[in-house]
């Protein structure tokens, strides 16, 4: 596309709840706006956005996918976003992005927790909206009743542009309400103006009505005229529309049928019309909270927002060109590492095809392959030293233990999930020195089933799943004093090591050594020897897990001139503290912390009930913060009740609800349950 610049760049996220028809409407804008020359469709596995072996066979998307189509002069960066709760990272690095969001619907559904997500989203980022709803020719749908759900949930500033027409009862087209003239579709999706119809006036009238109260609302000359009754103009409702989206005044409401191509031109039209553009928003955030001014003819700065390791063509970096122009060969200097990088290669991108261009210009979104030492949310400039600001993706709290399927497997798996944790930043790995397991941190189940999947077709890596072990701990709860005695005489020199030490239950996570020995019965060289004992016996307590907080003041002893050695007296050591297990009482503990769950405050009793079940305790209630009609509840609750929490929630809130958790401690397991793991974890040393 010749001359483009900043301003005939539109770049446009499609957000909204699984299933919705995101992907069918990006398919259809690239169809009709001739970026493809065939209509793909999701059942067939043919679209461009869903290109990705897992999506074809389980039919939704789980990757953000960049398609980018002309519309009017104007090019339109299509962001597809999936609307699976399990990936909401992919929207994450879409919204940082993007300049405008449309969040799409479907008419027979309404309101979804995906549209209240997508909307909330939207908001915190700052974007202008606008609603799509798709599908409104089916039987089923009712779009009035759609609208007016819209209206109550987000506002009076949600307000129709087009809305359904109505023939013998059945959809044929779409009523224009700007320009008051209705649009009747074909089989072939294509359209024909007509006049309205007598029977479809009077709803055109109402909804109208709505529309123009918003454009009154959002400019004060139009809202005197619209007191007064005079007429509001074409012009002037166009004009107050696009001023109206870009500041967030107007959310305007399309209604089409993607898969028929039906309401997509009017959307594009006012997409590439009234759609804000990069620099729309005056300065762009940075890392350390002020902002920067964009600047089209500055110089260059990207930001990178998404990472792909791609098998064959290598580590592709996907940007946005922040300020001024990127041009080929430019060399940048990445400003979280300090190295600098050749931008050899550059890309725009239509699903998985990729187009090589010389130049992007300011606000522009493409990609750069075989950048080794960036990754997202890194900043690359040619002079000045800044950082913009970075995704803040979702904290995975849903882990399992990863087993590879064989010996050849466990030999790839560290660099596979290397690579798939720059991919994808809301995983997270690691090797458990405690428990000797292969950790892997999560959004939910779906979203470690896709990762498993991943790891076998891109990597030839198998993997299995399991539930996580907790890392339990052990300690006393009495006072004793035991008497250690190694003695062993076997022909020549033997060994003779002899301790008393009296245990107690310590303040210091670890062991607190004293040593409160009288007339030197236990040497001074063989004190290390002691404490060394110990110390390797806490690796293991009654039960079998770690001792922790034991204190032990080696107080007497005696020794042997010839025969006692460092070995002597470590073995003593040890035989002391296995008696002391026999004798102090000692319990099972396990790691317990503060977890805050945000859900609307109809469902505050479901989650108090349930965590009354798993053996939490609620420290306080307040309202969340930001969130108006939720509540934040502060609960206590030990780490082995919420292995399956993340998904409990999102069933109990509907995907409503988010949750926040750390350990902050160790408490007693209660005796019944303490008699489950230990005999659990006998039977694994036997096996």
């Amino acid at each position: 596309m010749a001359n483009l610049d900043t301003k005939k760049i539109r770049n446009v996220v499609l957000l909204g709840h699984s299933g919705c028809g995101k992907t069918s409407l990006a398919e259809a804008m690239l169809y009709i706006s001739g970026g493809t020359d065939r209509l793909g469709k999701i059942t067939d596995g043919n679209t461009v956005c869903d290109y990705d072996a897992e999506e074809i066979s389980r039919g939704f998307s789980l990757s953000l996918s960049l398609a980018n189509l002309t519309w009017k002069d104007v090019k339109v960066n299509v962001l597809d976003t999936p609307g699976y709760l399990d990936f909401t990272g992919e929207a994450a690095q879409a919204i940082r992005v993007a300049d405008s969001a449309v969040i799409v619907m479907d008419a027979r559904a309404g309101i979804e927790v995906g549209t209240e997500l997508a909307w909330d989203y939207a908001t915190a980022a700052g974007l202008p909206k606008a609603f799509f709803i798709n599908k409104f020719d089916d039987n089923e749908a009712r779009f009035g009743k759609v609208l007016d759900a819209l209206h109550d949930k987000f506002g009076k500033s949600v307000c129709p542009l087009t809305i359904p027409m109505v023939k013998n009862g059945e959809v044929v087209g779409a009523i224009d309400l700007i320009e008051q003239t209705a649009h009747v579709f074909d089989k072939n999706g294509r359209h024909s103006v007509e006049i309205i119809p007598e029977e479809s006036m009077e709803s055109t009238a109402h909804f109208r009505d709505m529309l123009m109260e918003a454009v009154a609302s959002a400019d004060e000359e139009l809202m005197m005229k619209y007191f007064e009754g005079e007429e509001i103009g074409v012009m002037e409702a166009l004009n107050a529309i696009h001023e109206g989206i870009i500041r967030g005044d107007i959310i305007p409401v399309f209604c089409g049928a993607a898969t028929k191509l039906w309401g997509v031109w009017t959307l594009l039209d006012k997409v590439a019309d009234s759609f804000p553009r990069h620099t729309a928003k005056g300065n762009e955030k940075l890392a350390d909270g002020g902002e920067m001014e964009i600047n089209p003819d500055g110089e260059p700065a990207m930001f990178v927002f998404k990472t792909v390791a791609d098998p064959f063509v290598g580590k592709m970096s996907f940007f946005k060109v922040m300020n001024g122009t990127l041009k080929k060969d430019a060399t940048l200097v990445n400003r979280t590492t300090g190295d600098n990088e050749k931008m050899a290669h550059i890309y725009v991108m239509k699903g998985k095809k990729q187009t090589e261009v010389d130049s992007l210009c300011c606000g522009d979104i493409g990609m750069v392959a075989k950048l080794n030492n960036t990754n997202t949310n890194d900043t690359l400039t040619w002079n000045s030293a800044f950082e913009y600001a970075k995704i803040t993706y979702p904290t995975p709290y849903y882990s399992q233990t990863m087993i590879p399927a064989s010996t050849a497997d466990e030999s790839k798996i560290s660099q596979a999930i290397t690579k798939m944790c720059e991919e994808d930043r809301t995983i997270r790995y690691e090797n458990n020195a405690e428990t000797k397991q292969m950790l892997v941190h999560g959004i939910g189940d779906m979203h470690l089933a896709v990762l498993a999947a991943k790891l076998k077709n891109r990597f030839g890596v198998n993997v299995k799943y399991d539930v996580p072990k907790i890392a339990y701990r052990e300690k006393i709860t009495k006072r004793v004093d035991v008497e250690g005695k190694h003695k062993k005489q076997n022909g020549g020199s033997g060994q003779y090591g002899h301790v008393k030490i009296r245990f107690a239950p310590g303040e210091a996570e670890g062991l607190t050594f004293n040593i409160s020995v009288v007339g030197g019965t236990v040497p001074k060289n063989f004190y290390p020897a002691v404490e060394k004992g110990l110390q390797d016996s806490m690796l293991k307590g009654a039960a079998g897990f770690p001792m922790i907080s034991l204190e032990a003041d080696l107080y007497d002893g005696s020794y042997h001139a010839v025969d006692s050695d460092e070995l002597s007296f470590k073995t003593a050591a040890q035989i002391a503290y296995k008696k002391c297990l026999e004798l102090a009482a000692p319990v099972l503990l396990e790691p317990v912390g503060d977890m805050f769950v945000t859900v609307p405050d109809s469902l505050v009793g479901d989650i108090m009930g349930d965590v009354n079940k798993r053996r939490g305790s609620v420290m306080g209630m307040n309202p969340a913060e930001g969130k108006s009609g939720y509540t934040t509840i502060q609960v206590l609750v030990p780490k082995s009740e919420i292995v399956d929490y993340p998904i409990a929630l999102r069933a109990m809130s509907k995907g409503l609800g988010s949750m926040e958790y750390s350990v902050t401690g160790y408490d007693t397991v209660p005796g019944n349950i303490t008699a489950k793991i230990v005999e659990e974890y006998k039977k694994s040393q036997e096996a």
